[in-house]
């Protein structure tokens, strides 16, 4: 079997980048994985997809948290609540259709987008202090996150910012921070669920996340340069391009 590492490469690159910034690196990666392998399983690919995928998060993660105080009373119940979330909407898979949620998807990523784009002030400064029961509502807002990362997925990256952001008064950095915790978290969780159903291209996967991570080695350096302003704007652009990918989706 002959691989295309000029097209692997580059894209898993470019993938680790967007993904430090604003998530949505599987947009990139999984496409391409999908043209270079037609004929594998799909599990297969989705599974060399995390493993390339949790380098550069994880890199991220490590870059931010030196950076950025992140709020951990908060994110780590909301992790956990997450991992539950996952598998319970990994299971609704085989009583429900995922086709039927692509509708619904693209109602609520143009909200975000409308909402996000109106309000320019949206996560420019952090806009209140910690609260009480933020524990509370974060595990609930992370089991949700998890079920439709479980679900369905595309924009999980996106919802989990603009979640931290509109719910928890983060700032756009502090936000990127935060989802790439959960992220890791739920991507080591598809990845042991990958592996028991089928074969994971490991050699495949392993050289992605090299390139992956230096990608994400770039993104986290961009957003702790250029600030807020520059992660809204990734953040709509990454969004948009999410909206028509769904749309297309539903046409075909």
């Amino acid at each position: 079997m002959t691989i295309d590492w000029f097209i692997l490469a580059p894209a898993a690159f470019f993938a680790g980048m967007v993904d430090a910034v604003v998530g949505g690196g599987g947009l990139i990666q999984i496409p391409v994985l999908l043209s270079t392998f037609p004929q594998t399983a799909i599990p297969t690919l989705f599974g060399t997809n995390k493993v390339s995928s949790i380098a550069g998060t994880a890199a991220s993660l490590w870059r931010y948290a030196r950076a950025v105080q992140i709020p951990w009373r908060l994110v780590l119940p909301a992790t956990a609540a997450a991992l539950l979330g996952a598998w319970l909407g990994a299971a609704v898979v085989a009583w429900i259709s995922r086709e039927a949620m692509r509708p619904l998807v693209v109602v609520m990523m143009l909200t975000v987008a409308i909402y996000t784009f109106l309000r320019k002030d949206l996560g420019q400064v952090e806009t209140h202090e910690s609260r009480p029961s933020d524990p509370w509502w974060g595990a609930l807002f992370g089991l949700l996150i998890g079920f439709y990362d479980g679900f369905f997925g595309p924009g999980t990256g996106s919802f989990l910012i603009f979640g931290f952001v509109r719910l928890f008064g983060m700032d756009f950095i502090r936000a990127s921070a935060s989802a790439k915790v959960i992220n890791t978290a739920t991507n080591i969780s598809a990845i042991g669920f990958f592996a028991s159903h089928g074969p994971i291209l490991w050699a495949v996967g392993l050289t992605m996340a090299v390139c992956n991570l230096a990608g994400a080695q770039v993104g986290t350096h961009l957003a702790l340069k250029h600030g807020a302003g520059f992660i809204r704007k990734a953040f709509l652009g990454v969004v948009v391009v999410l909206i028509g990918k769904q749309l297309l989706d539903i046409l075909h």
